[in-house]
């Protein structure tokens, strides 16, 4: 491993893990309820909303109610069954992503992912620089689906053996999977670490704004796909144009030595009616909350159930499926934990009884703002939170439920408040050096840090012009 990757690991070990700054957060806030004076707004119903919501102007202080260690260590276990002002309790929402992970890791080792990808690339023979847009929107699909990131790292060392005999670079593979993952979480359209949870945070339905998301993905995948088809054709031209070509043949003798096509998978017909089920299983899902007003238990059930039926399909044998399942559910373990420790902070903030005062501050704050710069504020305050809480669950829970009533002060659409959100997670996390998939798929990839910068730092311009138009022009609608 070359010091330039050493020191990129460097870097991101000086980070905190997102737990700890969620509960280093929580001891702040608990400091916060000794200092900051308790309040509260008047509460009406939100006949929209179907619950009450703060009326501005009605803030007024009350008597004090100070957290002490006890309420800190608490919190994090409160947060779980504690509704707060959430729709749901965060133990519902944790029990779903464990079970989504199980079903996930049952269609993984059936090997049809990773098969269906090998016969995308093996069909473009003689056509490889097809295999951009067609890959990139398979990991976007992913990501604007179920929040792809971790599951990408078992994709580098197949596609990258392939990008280099196109005659590419590992520059090429990586930015096809990240960006393509990537821009599908930035946006997000049904998936349910970001869009799902942001939106229960701020008590709204997640099909709200689904629209403008679609608009935003599509853009920007359009982006993504242009700008490396773009690095891509000019390596394969000009192979000095390569940002790691200092290390080609290092990389290609890494890379390439007894690579061959034969070790591709097959794509079966298994393969291909497990792919079917895994894409009906997100129509089902979508149909369900759309039309037959399902939520958190009623998904988490057809998860189980197809997770089910695929093992059926695929006849792994009990041991195997069992152990495929609890290996994608422990995969999104930390994700599960982290929406009750996220949800701990507001524990604290509400029963401290600062919540409101804060939210009394920020209502001054944005006072007077027109509508376009607030959602525009909204967006560079998420991407610097983004750096701190990489988690796109962490992240909302923690900030939606200050935001997005702040937005109803604002007469901003709390749908945008979550998109803006979604859109700077999303952005931040394709460079994040506290991202673990970032910094492990450079390092699979032996690209070091500081060159993936200087890669993506032009098509981050173009991203931010993109969504901060989209989310000005939605605004104003």
């Amino acid at each position: 491993m070359s010091q330039e990757t050493k020191s990129g690991e460097g870097r991101r070990l000086k980070f905190p893990t997102a737990f700890t700054i969620l509960f280093g957060l929580i001891v702040l806030v608990a400091v916060l309820t000794w200092i900051i004076p308790a309040g509260q707004y008047e509460r009406v119903l939100n006949e929209d909303l179907g619950r009450m919501a703060p009326v501005a102007g009605t803030y007024h202080e009350t008597e004090a109610n100070p957290q002490g260690l006890i309420d800190v260590l608490m919190a994090p276990i409160a947060g779980f069954y504690d509704p707060v002002s959430y729709e749901a309790n965060a133990i519902d929402i944790a029990l779903f992503v464990l079970v989504i992970g199980g079903f996930i890791g049952v269609v993984t080792s059936t090997g049809a992912i990773r098969a269906g990808i090998a016969r995308a690339m093996i069909s473009l023979r003689g056509r490889e620089k097809w295999m951009i847009p067609v890959l990139m929107a398979v990991f976007a699909f992913g990501g604007t689906t179920y929040g792809m990131a971790e599951e990408t790292l078992a994709f580098y060392p197949l596609l990258i053996p392939i990008m280099l005999a196109a005659r590419y670079d590992v520059v090429t593979a990586v930015a096809v999977i990240m960006l393509g993952a990537g821009v599908g979480v930035l946006g997000s359209t049904v998936n349910a670490f970001a869009t799902v949870i942001a939106s229960d945070a701020a008590g709204i339905a997640f099909t709200q704004g689904l629209a403008l998301r679609l608009i935003i993905l599509g853009l920007c995948w359009l982006a993504c796909v242009l700008y490396v088809m773009r690095y891509a054709e000019q390596v394969r031209l000009d192979p000095s144009r390569s940002l790691v070509h200092d290390r080609k043949e290092e990389l290609e003798r890494h890379f390439l030595t007894g690579q061959s096509s034969g070790q591709l998978s097959d794509f079966t017909t298994l393969h291909k009616v497990v792919l079917a089920v895994f894409a009906l299983t997100f129509v089902v899902m979508v149909w369900g909350v759309l039309f037959a007003d399902w939520w958190m238990g009623e998904m988490t059930a057809l998860f189980l159930g197809a997770a089910i039926l695929v093992g059926f399909i695929a006849r792994p044998g009990e041991e195997q499926f069992v152990a495929s399942f609890l290996a994608g559910a422990r995969d999104l373990m930390g994700v599960a934990l982290i929406i009750g420790l996220a949800r701990g902070i507001v524990v604290v903030m509400d029963n401290g009884q600062i919540t409101d005062t804060i939210l009394h501050w920020a209502e001054l704050a944005v006072a007077g703002l027109p509508e376009v710069m607030f959602i525009n504020v909204i967006y560079w305050l998420q991407v610097g939170l983004s750096f701190f809480v990489p988690s796109s669950s962490g992240l909302a829970v923690l900030s939606m439920p200050i935001l997005a009533p702040v937005a109803d002060f604002a007469d901003v659409a709390r749908h945008l408040v979550v998109t803006a959100y979604q859109s700077a997670n999303g952005l931040v996390n394709l460079i994040n050096p506290t991202f673990a998939v970032v910094m492990g798929a450079l390092a699979i990839a032996r690209v070091p840090y500081e060159r993936w910068l200087r890669f993506t730092w032009p098509l981050l311009l173009i991203l931010t012009v993109i969504i901060m138009a989209s989310l000005s022009i939605a605004t104003l609608l």
